[in-house]
């Protein structure tokens, strides 16, 4: 009977031993400073990041398109001015 008994003190001893490890305390309040420090600065989450990229390279593309348009209608009035002058 002692044997059992035993063997729960000892496991109640390793884990309240793992639970007072001074390297859980050090992760505990690293992580706490580094939520802080990370809380402060001005950071967007990765799912933010890449919607902006989304909407950055549709506006990229649609300008692209509005060029060539401009393009076309300002050699289209050099055709209309150089055909009126030509009359």
């Amino acid at each position: 009977m002692a044997g059992p008994r035993f063997l729960d003190d000892i496991g109640a001893k390793l884990s309240e031993l793992a639970n007072s490890n001074p390297a859980r305390d050090f992760e505990k309040n690293a992580k706490a400073m580094l939520g802080s420090a990370f809380g402060k600065l001005d950071l967007v989450t990765r799912e933010e990041f890449d919607v902006q990229r989304e909407v950055l390279a549709h506006a990229r593309q649609k300008l692209a398109e509005l060029e060539e348009r401009v393009a076309a209608l300002e050699s289209e009035l050099v055709r209309a001015r150089t055909a009126r002058d030509a009359d």
